[in-house]
């Protein structure tokens, strides 16, 4: 791939790049490149998480990146998950491992990474002072939105450590690209703006859509960023949201209940698991219908789908059904490896026993 290859192909993941100059001299510059995004390991995995995960880490390996994924656990126990119970939140994030490992993702390029082990090294610690000295406390409090806060909540002293700690997972990391959702672009211009006073390279910020849940959307009094939150598919809306273990049947029954408005594109979920998912993976997109309601149709590309959707020439019903086969598809090998691997199986049973706090 050329130059301009591989910058589009990384292009194509982010919904907001900041900035694209940089990352088009970096990817010029070097044949090889450094890029990474975090998880704090809390409850089960969703497609967000799983599927689309995998995606867009493979657009970066195929454009040069070694991709660290962070499985972020002392910052799950700084966040009060599990009632900080390390042990539990450690054995969370190897259920992470087991499912990413299972979802298609190019693991020759990928390293997996805790920050249990990161924080054993005290240079890491000096990083995080360092940050908070270089920072304000009503800052640290804007960027509680990385970790599902809202500034109006009283936060634990240990949650206002937390972007401190993130910020610092960047220097020490040593990556060129941070590749996380558009919720964590707070502490990645926090990132940037720190890196040269403290003697780091600035990272490029890569932020990626939010995948939606499979509910209505809110009220038009959100905007935004915010409004996307609100949206994004989330664990604590278990029936808008589609597992990676979630069984055919269960997956099929959640798709078929979902916010789907005939002639609709926009906020629509089930159309942008087309665009975001489906036709990532598959060069097109079939969906069978009787021969009295016009016959099966395949789609090459998602613009084709969204114009013949939008003009009503497309029923939400066979979208639906079509839509739920290729997801289906897709976690079938992440259901069989949890089904075969012995201690996928038990770590999976393990994050299902566990209550949540909050």
């Amino acid at each position: 791939m050329n130059v301009d290859e591989r910058f589009n192909l990384v292009k194509s993941v982010g919904e907001e790049i900041i900035t694209e100059s940089e990352l088009k001299e970096l990817i010029s510059k070097n044949k090889k490149f450094t890029a990474y995004d975090g998880f704090e390991p809390s409850g089960v995995l969703h497609i967000a998480q799983g599927l689309m995960r995998a995606i867009n880490v493979n657009k970066f390996t195929k454009a040069g990146a070694k991709f660290k994924l962070l499985v972020a656990d002392w910052h799950a126990a700084a966040n009060n998950k599990y009632n900080g119970d390390l042990d539990v939140i450690k054995k969370v994030g190897d259920y992470f491992v087991e499912v990413w490992k299972a979802s298609g993702m190019d693991l020759d390029n990928v390293e997996f990474v805790y920050v249990s082990d990161l924080v054993k090294n005290p240079e890491y610690w000096k990083l995080v002072l360092k940050i908070s000295m270089n920072s304000t406390l009503n800052r640290m409090i804007r960027c509680c939105q990385i970790m599902g806060r809202c500034e109006s909540e009283a936060l634990k002293a240990s949650q206002i450590l937390y972007p401190c700690m993130q910020c610092a997972d960047i220097f020490h990391l040593g990556v060129d690209v941070c590749q996380l959702g558009m919720d964590q672009r707070k502490v990645n211009v926090l990132a940037r703006e720190l890196a040269e006073s403290l003697g780091y390279k600035k990272p490029v910020a890569v932020h990626t859509h939010m995948l939606a849940g499979l509910g209505k959307p809110p009220g038009e009094e959100l905007k935004g960023v915010e409004r996307a939150i609100a949206m994004k598919m989330s664990k604590s809306k278990p029936e808008t949201a589609i597992f990676m273990l979630d069984s055919e049947k269960e997956v099929n029954e959640k798709i078929s209940k979902a916010y789907c408005p005939e002639k609709e594109i926009k906020e629509n979920p089930v159309i942008e698991y087309c665009k975001y998912i489906i036709f990532e993976k598959y060069p097109e997109l079939k969906i069978e219908r009787p021969q009295k309601f016009g016959g099966d149709v395949v789609f090459s590309s998602y613009e084709e789908l969204a114009k013949e959707y939008s003009k009503g020439k497309i029923h939400p019903l066979d979208l639906k059904k079509s839509v739920s086969f290729y997801i289906n598809e897709m976690m079938s090998p992440v259901r069989k490896h949890f089904e075969k691997n012995k201690k996928a199986k038990e770590l999976y049973e393990f994050v299902q026993s566990q209550k949540i706090t909050r």
